[in-house]
């Protein structure tokens, strides 16, 4: 992409719609820039084809690429946050709680009125977004992580509807 459409793309509003087979690779390159361990594009197709998968993206404007996205195991009444994730230029804008409001109210359409999600203890902006919109911790994995700075502990939170 050359600069002037990538400039102009990101002058266009955010857009939310409901992540497709086609958005794998966009997403998957999302998710490697942002965990130790990036899930492949491979994976993110099985993901979605799964019927219990319901994943959510933005993009800049109707027609953009995803720069975040949002993806759940639901079996209603029950949900589990299975990855969220924003590309490293556009964190810091409040497109996460966006995107979780979003999401999270269309889980709510659907039946589904507990979510689960795990996070590691260290990622203190994802635990402080989770924690704005209404999760709260239920329990500790001791040494869950695994990632260049050695084991971290996954923080296991839970948001009633």
């Amino acid at each position: 992409m050359t600069l002037l459409p990538r400039l102009l793309a990101h002058k266009a509003e955010p857009h939310l719609r409901a992540a497709t087979a086609a958005d794998a690779a966009a997403l998957a390159l999302i998710h490697a820039g942002s965990f130790h361990r990036g899930w492949g594009a491979d994976e993110f197709e099985r993901l979605l084809a799964d019927r219990a998968a319901h994943a959510h993206v933005l993009t800049y404007g109707a027609k953009g690429a995803p720069f975040a996205f949002v993806l759940s195991h639901v079996v209603p009444p029950e949900a589990e946050i299975l990855s969220i994730a924003v590309a490293p230029d556009a964190r810091g804008k409040g497109h996460g709680a966006k995107l979780l409001s979003y999401h999270l109210g269309r889980l709510a359409c659907e039946g589904v009125r507990v979510s689960h999600l795990e996070v590691e203890a260290t990622n203190e902006a994802a635990l402080h977004l989770y924690r704005r919109l209404g999760y709260v911790e239920t329990g500790r994995r001791k040494g869950y992580y695994a990632g260049p700075g050695g084991a971290a502990d996954a923080v296991v939170m839970r948001r009633d509807f």
